[in-house]
């Protein structure tokens, strides 16, 4: 039995058999339909006019399906689509049954043998609705106990949701050819669906399944997370519970994104570590936002990077003037454009894409002569640590002045506001990337106390969830290669942000800034990398030590164990928004300020990294390298590098 359902399981039933049983039930349902109508005596009953009124419902009924398609389908793959396209077929058929019965009867007076009671007509149509429906679906019953009885092996998974989309997701776990499951239940924490049963699976309980030894009493091999109003602490809760005895969890993607309506199994793809990091969904002030955007032009530097096509994505919805979105990376922008293709055409017009470097004075000069911003959000930056540590001149060239470019220039052109983005690295900074960014954010400071025309505002937080070169891409691509995974220490922690909620504080600290301020996100929790790394092995189906190693590298140059948000003088005061806080900082010296600049430029273009270095060093008194050639700086007076 098992080798001929594996012979037949490839086979498929041709169209032209499937359409020959729906004429069969098409033909018993008027039969049944007529007995019926009659009683079922026979005696009154004529047998030949019963056969040609059957047979003309049968073929308005086939013309009907094939025009529908109706037999166009793997049947044991039926869905709730075939289902509603054989009722509308049906449906229909009845409606020009009874169209040629009112047009016979009443309009010609005719009756003949095509006059067919309505009744008998009607009684057919819900016995062929039914008839059809259910031989596909007893059909699609048969194979997948068959397809479930052929395996020795059956998964155990456990479904969160108990929704239309629940049993969905069930029905295609159920008739995938690729796993043979068992589904132990559903899980929902709607009072009234405890201890009931759903599609004749249990509905349990999520705090008992979470907060129990629940999974491994059932012996759970996989949970599939199905509900979409599951929120993220809900989620995180799951996972973790599965985590600890070695499940595997999957998520179905949103209604909005299936095929066609229809869930296939490919679409329900593994869980990602960004949802066991990410945070309640933002509450954003929109119309401060849209107040502050419509109607404006805006520019972006950095426009085609992580956080700064994201910032142009979000912005384009608050009804623009236009958004500039300004990069110096060829491909980067060319993948930006493909991206906007995806908007609606109305909202994509309102972007373009310009390629040029913001270290370029007289470019930008251009740029803002010919747009005239009256909105700048400035993302463009080097980020890179050890590569920055490298390389102190280009570093300090972008991160430095090429802000210094854009903030000039956004006086010069009286730009309303300039949001700089900026890091918690800038903060008590311990590399070059860090401390070319404090020094930015000291600039832009100054610049905001000299004039009242255009106002400065900067945003800072931390490392950013899928971010170009963040950790997470990396541990992924280590994992897919086999391992090892590489750590710099095992106590180094880091905060994180998803980009999205990163941008959309960007905005909203941009609407409500007025100048001067130094806004900090509320990152949450830090999250131990060592913990990352295994959590990712676990998310992957791999055990850590078994199936792929971790390995400690030692910190890189310039990297510190632990980032933070404020520094040591700092305080924070807080804003209507509970997730941003403003930085209570000291107050900048314009003119000392300025002096310093001019002689840290003359490092940059003379290409002394070291002098240049020194320069930082004097800006930011608090900057102490760690883990790098530059660390013996310190030890000497920042005088010598003046």
């Amino acid at each position: 039995m098992k080798k001929m359902f594996n012979y037949y399981s490839d086979k498929y039933l041709a169209s032209w058999i499937i359409k020959f049983l729906d004429l069969i039930v098409v033909f018993v349902g008027f039969v049944l339909a007529s007995l019926l109508r009659f009683n079922f005596e026979v005696a009154g009953m004529s047998l030949s006019k019963l056969l040609e009124q059957s047979l003309i419902t049968c073929a308005v009924y086939l013309v009907i399906f094939s025009l529908s398609k109706t037999s166009d389908l793997v049947m044991r793959h039926t869905s709730f689509t075939d289902i509603h396209g054989i009722f509308k077929a049906v449906v229909f058929s009845l409606a020009i049954l009874i169209g040629m019965d009112v047009f016979l009867y009443e309009g010609m007076d005719y009756t003949g043998v095509f006059l067919i009671p309505k009744s008998i007509l009607i009684i057919q149509a819900l016995l062929v609705m039914l008839g059809i429906s259910g031989y596909r679906l007893a059909a699609k019953s048969i194979y997948a106990t068959f397809l479930n009885s052929s395996s020795a092996l059956k998964s155990n998974v456990l479904i969160v949701g108990a929704d239309v989309s629940s049993l969905m997701t069930k029905s295609t776990l159920l008739n995938s050819s690729k796993h043979s499951i068992r589904v132990i239940g559903h899980v929902d924490n709607h009072p009234k669906l405890q201890g009931k049963k759903l599609d004749g699976s249990p509905v349990f309980q999520l705090d008992n399944v979470i907060n129990s030894s629940f999974l491994k009493e059932k012996g759970i091999d996989e949970i599939i997370i199905s509900d979409a109003t599951l929120g993220p602490a809900q989620k995180r809760a799951v996972i973790d519970s599965a985590l600890q005895y070695n499940i595997k969890v999957r998520e179905v993607p949103p209604h909005e994104k299936w095929v066609n309506g229809e869930l296939t199994e490919n679409q329900i793809k593994p869980v990602r570590i960004e949802d066991l990091l990410g945070r309640s969904e933002i509450k954003l002030d929109s119309i401060n936002i849209q107040n502050e955007l419509q109607g404006k032009t805006v520019l972006v530097t950095g426009g085609a990077g992580s956080i700064g096509s994201e910032i142009v994505r979000q912005a384009l919805f608050f009804k623009p003037k236009k958004v500039i979105a300004l990069d110096q990376g060829e491909t980067p922008c060319y993948e930006l454009g493909n991206t906007l293709k995806k908007l609606p055409e109305d909202i994509a017009a309102k972007c373009e894409i310009v390629i040029a470097d913001i270290t370029h004075f007289r470019r930008m000069q251009q740029i803002f002569s010919k747009y005239k911003p009256d909105l700048v959000f400035h993302a463009a930056a080097y980020k890179h640590v050890p590569l920055m540590e490298n390389n102190a001149s280009e570093a300090v060239e972008t991160n430095v002045f090429g802000t210094k470019n854009i903030a000039d220039l956004a006086l010069r052109y009286k730009v309303q506001k300039f949001v700089m983005v900026s890091t918690d690295k800038a903060i008590n900074p311990t590399n070059v990337m860090g401390a070319s960014k404090r020094v930015a954010e000291i600039y832009v400071q100054a610049l905001n106390s000299q004039q009242n025309s255009t106002h400065y505002i900067v945003t800072r937080f931390g490392n950013v969830l899928g971010s170009n070169g963040s950790v997470i891409p990396l541990f992924q691509k280590q994992i897919e290669k086999g391992g090892p995974i590489t750590i710099t220490h095992k106590d180094i922690t880091r905060y994180f942000m998803t980009i999205s909620e990163a941008c959309n504080l960007v905005l909203e600290a941009g609407s409500i800034g007025n100048g001067g301020e130094i806004f900090v996100f509320d990152m949450g929790e830090s999250v131990k990398i060592l913990d990352l790394a295994k959590k990712m092995i676990q998310l992957s189906g791999l055990q850590e030590g078994k199936d792929i190693d971790i390995e400690f590298v030692g910190l890189r140059p310039g990297e510190k164990l632990y980032e933070e948000l404020l520094a040591v003088e700092e305080n924070t005061l807080s804003t209507h928004h509970p997730k941003i806080m403003r930085a209570q900082i000291q107050p900048v010296v314009s003119d000392e300020v300025k002096v310093l600049m001019d002689r840290l430029h003359e490092k940059v273009l003379h290409g002394d990294d070291e002098g240049v270095v020194g320069g930082l060093k004097q800006l930011v008194p608090e900057y102490i390298s760690k883990n790098s050639v530059y660390s013996r700086l310190d030890k000497k007076s920042s005088q010598a590098y003046a």
